[in-house]
């Protein structure tokens, strides 16, 4: 895959969050739009990078799906001080 189809998943997954889950928050939402998530899987699930799953990453771990990275990042209700 190539830099502009994540961007072009990205963009879906963006989209899906804001429409399926009523993510709102705009700032939530760029920086999902923004963070390149497929460079934090291993390259074999690379192309899996931007459903709404958790994948494996190492020792053990899984990266989040986007929802819930999403969502938890949206109830920080973050301000600027």
């Amino acid at each position: 895959m190539f830099g502009e189809e994540f961007r072009m998943q990205r963009e879906r997954m963006v989209e899906g969050l804001r429409s399926r889950y009523q993510i709102k928050d705009e700032r939530v939402l760029n920086a999902m739009r923004e963070v390149p998530r497929h460079v934090f899987v291993p390259e074999a699930l690379q192309s899996r990078a931007y459903g709404d799953h958790a994948l494996p990453i190492a020792a053990s771990q899984t990266i989040s799906q986007p929802y819930i990275v999403a969502r938890m990042s949206e109830l920080l209700e973050l301000t600027k001080e």
